[in-house]
């Protein structure tokens, strides 16, 4: 695992030399098939890692958000989101992230979250505690909160729950202490800092969790689906973290209202 954790670190070198020159320029953005911004960061940056990925582990498969997927039944497939959170980088707000998962036979069992701008980073690996290192400070690890009315909730957007279906969203809102909108990727990072307790979301592919999972779950918190299944390659896209184990019960009957 150690070679992979290597090589994860260096794609993650690579895609940030990419990035920190575009980010807060004047950038080219198209709208994808999804209406979702693209630069020509994210391409670059995908491009670098699966470049380096394909020097370095030959026979391993990859599943990126720009590039689509190359040998995704192999045992060992590397998921990649070069930029998530595109909406933030393009506005020049320090909230994204490159994200980087490594699944075996269908298991996320490495993630890393790199913030180019800020030089922060986190790696989890299945079985050992969460890594953290950045100019900004801060300590790894979800802090206690069994009790969803003191909990910080986040969520990168409301738009992720459309009206008539987000029944179960405002109910977990409306007992969480505070809701905070925005982070992408970033709140997970700070959860896995003991600074958000719950995020929720959905419509999430592959690329958006698989970082995540390793990640939290190495900092003492938990990532399931809505309805607190383990999520895999064919999980619907509704993700619900909590730093602290003791909230699952309650926000999935929450969700479920």
């Amino acid at each position: 695992m150690e070679g992979m954790v290597a090589a994860a670190e260096v794609a993650a070198d690579l895609a940030g030399a990419v990035i920190r020159p575009l980010f807060r320029s004047a950038l080219l953005v198209e709208a994808k098939g999804d209406a979702s911004p693209v630069t020509e960061a994210d391409r670059a940056a995908e491009r670098a890692i699966r470049d380096h990925l394909a020097r370095t582990l030959p026979d391993h498969g990859v599943i990126g958000e720009e590039y689509g997927p190359d040998r995704p039944d192999a045992e060992w497939v590397w998921v990649l989101d070069p930029i998530d959170g595109t909406r933030a980088f393009i506005t020049g707000r320090p909230l994204f992230g490159t994200l980087i998962g490594l699944f075996h036979r269908g298991r996320p069992v490495l993630g890393l979250i790199d913030q180019p701008a800020t030089g922060e980073r986190w790696i989890g690996v299945e079985g050992r505690p969460t890594a953290f290192r950045g100019p900004l400070g801060g300590m790894v690890g979800c802090r206690p909160c069994p009790d969803v009315a003191q909990a910080e909730l986040s969520c990168t957007s409301p738009d992720m729950f459309p009206p008539g279906q987000d029944e179960g969203f405002q109910a977990l809102r409306t007992a969480a202490r505070r809701t905070t909108w925005g982070g992408d990727c970033y709140a997970y990072g700070l959860m896995a800092l003991g600074l958000v307790d719950i995020v929720v979301e959905a419509a999430m592919k592959p690329w958006d969790w698989g970082a995540l999972v390793p990640v939290l779950e190495g900092a003492g918190g938990r990532v399931t689906d809505h309805a607190g299944r383990p999520l895999t390659l064919e999980s619907p896209g509704d993700v619900l973290a909590v730093g602290d184990p003791a909230l699952l019960p309650a926000c999935i009957a929450l969700l479920s209202a």
